[in-house]
């Protein structure tokens, strides 16, 4: 894979253009930069940890309008703003800043839908602190980056609940059609570009809404849905018509696509097949992969049953196996939903646990119970197949693998029984395999990832893009909208060199 290293001389000019306007030189030196970096970093409001626990309204409550005009206030305005390095989208992270400070709101999330059509979105669950944000200057001064996840989010509630949400005109229609397979958000952020360069657009859903990773995996707690709603309909305003329950693959294939005039395909149908341990007694009841449990809750609203018909397990001592943001997701739900013990079971410490360090101080804070340097070696059930206990044995850590992490290594002897009544599997996805298995000549590499080329996403088959988990296995949600911007900028390209042939 090749990750881009430095700005491309387009992005460079663009914030050029922004950083010398007038407006922005008076208000750089309307407060003198060593004032700017005394300003403390505004604390995200949050829910009372013993109150949250109890329920799916958000935690996160929102920055209030001069609490972030001030944080803006403590944003440098760098010449070389590396802030925008750090984001696989290219937001103008700046002028978005200085806007705020400015006061001028809505101008500032007009400036973030330039590059970016689902700010709600990333403001919420993109890892800031290990894109943009590990890039702030700022942070490189003072240790404490510009919060700017919060005020994305802040912009882009507040044009929401202003009832202001500008659609922007689309370039006179080009007679082309492309086909997005998957309304995750690389499909999403594909079909949002190419709409509003004048190509018809369709998004092809397998589930009966939209949003992929988003509505199914991410809980109400982290992500409302009704703020994936309002993103999703900002694009159907946009023109991108949306075809659900929809399986690529089954329903039609991408050749029977081609012949109903689609000329350029992009597939966005993520990683949703669930990674196991193959351990035994995993096919015991109450052993759950996180992809069920999360669908069950989250897509299908288990939470409120019986108003919603989704039955889910509630069990009182629910161990999650895993230390990711599913996992982390997987056992607040548990928390939630009534567990008196809701446990992570990590085979590492927790220095290497690859959560958001706010996912994890979260579960900390809401009474979460953490078994680190531990791991399953067997599940044991009861006389009706129901898991009533793990077998665990406690690891130390040797050498990096390959993902830079110390090693997990058995201790022998260090077994164990921890008494479970459900267990929640969170140990990584895989590519879906229905579209590669269905479409000739489609590469792909040893663990079923469709393979592409990373500077234009194209596949092995002419206007076939990819991008997302089915290309990086699970990864972000922003990496997955970096890959989507990629992708729409080479199908456009590709239906405009088929104009005249």
């Amino acid at each position: 894979m090749v990750e881009k290293k430095q700005l491309s001389p387009e992005v460079k000019e663009r914030l050029k253009k922004e950083y010398l306007k007038d407006w922005r030189v008076a208000l750089r030196k309307s407060i003198p930069v060593k004032e700017r970096m005394k300003i403390p970093r505004q604390k995200m409001p949050e829910r009372n940890p013993e109150e949250r626990n109890k329920d799916f309204s958000e935690v996160n409550l929102g920055l209030r309008a001069k609490a972030a005009q001030l944080e803006a206030s403590r944003c440098l305005d760098c010449a070389n703003p590396q802030c925008v390095l750090g984001c696989p989208v290219r937001i103008d992270i700046p002028t978005f800043i200085k806007l705020i400070e400015k006061g001028k709101f809505i101008e500032s999330v007009r400036k973030i839908k330039e590059t970016n059509s689902l700010p709600a979105i990333c403001g919420r669950v993109c890892p800031q602190e290990s894109q943009c944000e590990a890039f702030c200057n700022l942070k490189k001064a003072t240790g404490v980056p510009v919060a700017i996840g919060n005020l994305e989010r802040f912009v882009a509630d507040y044009e929401r609940l202003q009832g202001e949400v500008y659609i922007p005109p689309s370039a006179p229609p080009t007679g082309h059609k492309v086909a997005v397979i998957g309304a995750g958000p690389a499909g999403l952020t594909v079909a949002g570009e190419l709409v509003k360069k004048g190509h018809q657009v369709t998004v092809f859903e397998a589930l009966h809404v939209a949003g992929g990773v988003l509505v199914y995996g991410i809980p109400e707690f982290r992500l409302p849905k009704s703020i994936l709603e309002a993103e999703v309909d900002y694009l159907k305003k946009l023109g991108v018509e949306f075809k659900m329950n929809f399986v690529v693959g089954l329903t039609a294939t991408l050749d029977d696509l081609r012949e109903e005039g689609y000329e350029a395909f992009f597939i966005g149908t993520g990683a949703g097949l669930p990674n196991f341990m193959r351990v035994p007694g995993e096919n015991l009841i109450g052993v759950y992969s996180a992809n069920e449990y999360l669908t069950r809750v989250n897509l299908m609203r288990a939470y409120a049953f019986p108003e919603y018909d989704t039955p889910v397990f509630r069990g009182k001592r629910a161990a999650v196996i895993g230390g990711g943001n599913v996992a982390m997701d997987a056992v607040r739900t548990a928390k939630r939903l009534g567990a008196e013990e809701a446990t992570i079971v990590y085979r590492r410490s927790r220095k290497e646990m690859p959560a958001r360090e706010e996912e994890i101080k979260h579960a900390e804070e809401e009474g979460i119970k953490f078994h680190f340097l531990t791991a399953p070696i067997r599940y044991i059930g009861d006389e009706h197949h129901r898991v009533k206990a793990m077998e665990c044995i406690q690891m130390k850590l040797g050498e990096p693998d390959s993902s830079g992490r110390r090693r997990p290594v058995p201790i022998p002897g260090s077994e164990f029984i921890m008494e479970v009544d459900m267990v929640v599997v969170a140990i990584g996805q895989s590519p879906n395999p229905l579209i590669p298995q269905t479409t000739p000549n489609l590469k792909v590499g040893k663990w079923g990832n469709v393979e592409v080329d990373w500077e234009t996403m194209a596949t092995s088959i002419e206007g076939v893009y990819a991008g997302g988990d089915i290309i990086r296995g699970g990864a972000t949600v922003i990496l997955a909208m970096g890959d989507g911007r990629i992708a729409a900028r080479e199908i456009d390209k590709y239906l405009r060199s088929l104009e005249g042939k």
